[in-house]
């Protein structure tokens, strides 16, 4: 897919700003003083980690920027396309409120080969909870990134349902099962491109922010051990054992790697490196790092925690490059 220029208008007029796996293009607010700007948000996937995204946009409104333009990648594109819905604030609501087993939960089995949860679970209970929207019709502009399957192009979703796209960009290989998209069967979109900074280059922009979701890592504390899995039916207790196996960022004195690991720290290692090339190749102007062991891949009930490190690491970012 050919990357157009991105055009710039003078600055001081408006800022534009991009954020990993999401692009955002923000225009001025009433009464925001002098940070309000124009900004494109480019964010990516990372699971769990993710959520941080929504503690990366409250800073910036806060603070003045008013998004209008998005583009995601996995967990970017379901935040931001959320956020496109002017829901947001309703998903952080419930998110914050999940608990483990209520995780497990919005999990469905595929018992298939080609993943082990379908997906559809989650998806209905966010288009009760957000409502359905046509892409082409919300009030800011938004893109999803998926994978082709079978030719493994990069692929734009711009029009249609919004949470049939999500569901596409969400298609984690081994975890949910490929979505069929029109003629298309799509995978998780962090596969090719974790920082889909591209779809947004033809927005008119000043300010370009990426918000790395593969930063250093960190000694951090541990987090409070969760509460264990209630007695339930067979299958759901076997779901709720797979869930504890996926503790990629607490690994053993002697650890012993699973088929599950290998997959997780080989799609990692691919995104990281890809993460890297496309900082690298479109320059933002600033960096908003998520320390790549911020938390597991699975570990949405630390959505509290994982909010307040994106918005602590956004002021942080900000700060040290004066923007």
């Amino acid at each position: 897919m050919s990357a157009p220029t991105r055009q710039r208008k003078p600055l001081g007029v408006r800022r534009t700003l991009s954020d990993l796996a999401f692009v955002f293009e923000l225009r001025p607010c009433a009464n925001r003083g002098e940070n309000s700007g124009r900004f494109t948000n480019d964010i990516g996937g990372g699971g769990a980690r993710g959520l941080a995204h929504i503690g990366v946009i409250q800073w910036l409104t806060e603070n003045g920027y008013d998004i209008r333009s998005i583009a995601g990648s996995s967990m970017g594109a379901l935040v931001g396309g959320i956020y496109a819905t002017s829901k947001l604030e309703v998903y952080t609501e419930w998110v914050s409120a999940l608990e483990r087993m209520q995780v497990v939960r919005l999990l469905d089995p595929a018992f298939g080969r080609t993943g082990l949860f379908k997906g559809e679970r989650i998806i209905g209970v966010l288009r009760k909870l957000i409502g359905d929207f046509a892409i082409e019709d919300l009030p800011v502009s938004f893109t999803a990134v998926a994978t082709d399957l079978e030719s493994g192009e990069e692929v734009w979703l711009r029009e249609g349902k919004l949470f049939d796209a999500i569901r596409g960009s969400i298609a984690t290989p081994l975890i949910f099962t490929p979505f069929q998209y029109g003629s298309r069967r799509l995978l998780d979109g962090a596969l090719v491109n974790p920082v889909p900074i591209a779809p947004t280059l033809n927005d008119t922009t000043e300010l370009t922010v990426a918000v790395n979701l593969s930063g250093p890592i960190e000694l951090r504390p541990s987090p409070l051990p969760s509460a264990s899995i209630p007695d339930g039916n067979a299958y759901r207790k076997r779901i709720g054992a797979f869930i504890e196996s996926l503790h990629l960022s607490k690994a053993p004195a002697a650890p012993a790697h699973g088929i599950f690991d290998i997959a997780f720290a080989s799609m990692e290692a691919m995104q990281n490196t890809i993460a890297r090339l496309k900082l690298a190749a479109y320059s933002p102007d600033v960096t908003v790092e998520i320390p790549r062991n911020a938390c597991g891949f699975h570990e949405f009930w630390r959505a509290k925690e994982l909010i307040a490190l994106g918005r602590e690491r956004t002021a942080q970012a900000f700060a040290a490059t004066g923007h």
